[in-house]
């Protein structure tokens, strides 16, 4: 029987001066760097996938390998910390993100660069939730809600950087180099924190690891992901293969959910999800995040497939999200402890639904302009989602407790996003198809825009084979964009309708305007 370490020592006094911005900042820029890992390579998508010669819907497991490595590898952070210390795996976690993001630049082919990724994602799990609890352990209690507002603003700021620099780094350098950007700023990460946080190691405690548990999870969500990227190339449900991973992911789970139930040391506590707070929040969390994620992934490819865009330019597009998320994320976090969180959370998702109800509305003839008010509006959905949501999740849980809920949320969160971006792209293609067949059938040769189509491409000097691969495009433009329509609004019942899971909350607040903190609702 294992023997707990003894009683540790009380917590170390908060940070202050150019300590507690230097340590803000090097945490901040790990964040970034993960956050920003898991956008970057969307608006690039369409050069990676020709540089390496494949399809770009086999591309987009460039962005679902990473998510779903990462959400493997987060549940491990509570174990991990409790065997080597909070300090330790988070520096060396950021020193391995450094050397996998330095080999995917080498990638050759699409199989290394996945592989590549899944090894950035399974190092990059402990980032996040280690990156929030050095950070809330850096300022006193009563400003733990403005701590968690700087770390926000990381999360809220890499998502838009990361199209921009993406889009830019392909048009003017080569892809490779939205890899390589990692290295220089996470080696000075790593370095300043080692330097100001060493001394602040968290006690740790030898547990054995919970190896079953682990291959389950691997086993079940590897499965599923699987399932979802391939369903579309291989008929879906006619494919045997599609039907033996839908079965091994379901299997797989249940075993897995048993399991994790009755082990002594389980690689996630899912005894957490028992409390309601933690429950409601982590699936609502979850769910809003793999619609934001499906369908951030799904307008860049719009734009540069069938507006015409560069990849500069769909990054320009999304980039003005990150004015209002800017500017409104401080406020939130100073305020998450004085007003009810939901309240918070409800503007949020009523901002998103009125977002996606203005993409809807998308045509091949919308300007730039029309596209960006949604992005910029977008930017306050943003600022209210993660600070709200998070605040609740972690509603009425203990320091000790802290890591692990915040990286099994974090699993829930990321699997969700990979998923999200897995399911937007699927529809996508499916809805597209069925447009595309109706418009068809309607552009019959007595069509008059048939004639007058027909009629200005053969003036221009066109064969018909021309004049019919040129239909043919215009065509799968006006379907692709309604197909993208379809989502946009789907997306945005779907926000509003997850607003009576988060109104079943009962976040408490601690007298003094912090964070919620205390004992949740069960």
């Amino acid at each position: 029987m294992d023997r707990a370490s003894p009683t540790p020592p009380a917590a170390p006094a908060p940070l202050s001066g150019g300590a507690l911005v230097l340590g803000t900042v090097a945490l901040s820029l790990a964040t970034f760097m993960n956050v920003l890992d898991s956008s970057i390579a969307n608006v690039s998508l369409p050069a990676i996938a020709g540089d390496l010669g494949v399809s770009p819907s086999q591309g987009t497991w460039v962005i679902t390998s990473f998510g779903v490595a990462n959400a493997i590898s987060v549940p491990l952070t509570g174990w991990l910390t409790q065997r080597l210390g909070a300090v330790r795996l988070f520096t060396a976690s950021v020193l391995l993100f450094v050397l996998a993001s330095w080999l995917c630049g080498f990638a050759p082919s699409l199989e290394w660069l996945i592989a590549c990724r899944v090894l950035q994602g399974l190092v990059a799990g402990p980032m996040i939730p280690l990156s929030q609890t050095l950070l809330l352990s850096s300022y006193p209690a009563a400003r733990s809600g403005m701590a968690l507002a700087m770390w926000s603003m990381t999360t809220l700021v890499a998502p838009v950087m990361g199209p921009l620099l993406g889009g830019w780094i392909t048009d003017n350098l080569s892809w490779p180099w939205i890899f390589y950007i990692n290295v220089p700023v996470g080696l000075a990460a790593a370095a300043v924190t080692w330097r100001l946080y060493a001394r602040r190691e968290t006690p740790t405690r030898k547990l054995p690891i919970d190896g079953i548990g682990l291959a389950l999870i691997v086993l079940w969500v590897g499965a599923l992901q699987l399932m979802l990227d391939k369903g579309k190339e291989l008929d879906w449900f006619a494919s045997p293969q599609i039907v033996w991973l839908a079965a091994v992911s379901v299997v797989g789970l249940a075993v897995f959910l048993v399991w994790e139930l009755t082990a002594e040391h389980p690689v996630v506590d899912l005894r957490l999800f028992a409390r309601r707070n933690f429950m409601l929040g982590s699936i609502t969390l979850a769910v809003a995040y793999a619609l934001f994620f499906g369908n951030v992934v799904l307008l860049p490819l719009w734009l540069q497939q069938f507006m015409g865009y560069t990849a500069t330019a769909a990054g320009m597009a999304l980039a003005p999200v990150g004015v209002l998320a800017i500017v409104l994320s401080p406020w939130v976090g100073r305020n998450v402890g004085k007003i009810d969180p939901r309240r918070l959370a409800s503007v949020s998702f009523l901002l998103f639904g009125l977002v996606l109800w203005m993409r809807s509305h998308f045509t091949t003839q919308t300007d730039p302009w029309h596209i960006i008010v949604p992005t910029l509006i977008q930017g306050a959905a943003v600022a209210f989602f993660f600070i709200p949501l998070n605040a609740i999740v972690l509603s009425g849980l203990g320091p000790d407790r802290i890591p692990s809920a915040s990286g099994l949320s974090n699993f829930a969160r990321i699997t969700a996003g990979a998923m999200g971006t897995s399911i937007a792209t699927t529809l996508w293609d499916h809805r597209a198809a069925l447009h595309h067949a109706h418009l068809v059938e309607q552009l019959t040769p007595d069509h008059p825009a048939y004639i007058e189509a027909v009629g200005r491409m053969s003036e221009a000097g066109l064969s018909p084979a021309q004049i019919a691969l040129q239909l043919n495009r215009w065509v799968d433009q006006q379907a692709y964009t309604r197909a993208a329509d379809d989502i946009f609004y789907g997306s945005a019942l779907l926000f509003l309708g997850l607003l009576a899971l988060l109104w079943w909350t009962r976040p408490v607040r601690r007298s003094g305007g912090t964070a919620p903190v205390g004992d949740a609702a069960h």
